[in-house]
């Protein structure tokens, strides 16, 4: 059931889509890095580390490796604001293995919404950008892509978990 929709704004890119899977079980695969490790990421890419603290001012910090294990990109997100079954709200940066932040890119700040919708949920991740300039470095690095096939293993996986 795809029914991605994409929108930017000059420094936000906003993806929606429907999920077929209750509101609570959408928002728990976004909680755990046994879930996540399961999804998270571009198509062909692992989660081989993923350590969540899962709480406002709690630490998530990952590392996505790609198919052939030649590229890792590793991330520090830092919890703001956990709503369940209904919002997270997190910062995320470019870190290294120990979770030290690298400057390649300014901080992010990412809003994750679970709304209902007729026993489905529509779920919302709205990720906005330092700057304009920023926002187009990361479209010229293929975001919008990434996330679509992150989506659609997100959504493969929800089907394998809840059975629809």
């Amino acid at each position: 059931m795809n029914t991605d929709t994409v929108e930017q704004t000059e420094q936000e890119l906003i993806f929606t889509r429907l999920l077929a899977a209750p509101r609570e079980v959408a928002f728990a695969v976004f909680t755990t890095s046994e879930h996540l490790a399961q999804w998270w990421g571009p198509k062909d890419w692992t989660l081989p580390v993923c350590t969540i603290d899962f709480r406002p001012g709690g630490v998530w910090h990952f590392c996505l490796r790609s198919a052939t294990g030649q590229e890792e990109t590793w991330v520090k997100a830092v919890y703001r604001e956990i709503v369940k079954p209904e919002l997270i709200v997190f910062t995320e940066i470019f870190a290294d293995a120990q979770g030290n932040v690298v400057d390649e890119l300014p901080e992010r700040l990412i809003t994750v919404t679970f709304a209902e919708h007729q026993g489905k949920t529509k779920l919302t991740i709205c990720i906005r950008y330092a700057s304009a300039a920023v926002l187009q470095t990361v479209l010229a690095m293929g975001a919008i892509q990434g996330f679509k096939e992150g989506w659609d293993r997100l959504e493969a996986y929800l089907t394998r978990l809840h059975g629809k």
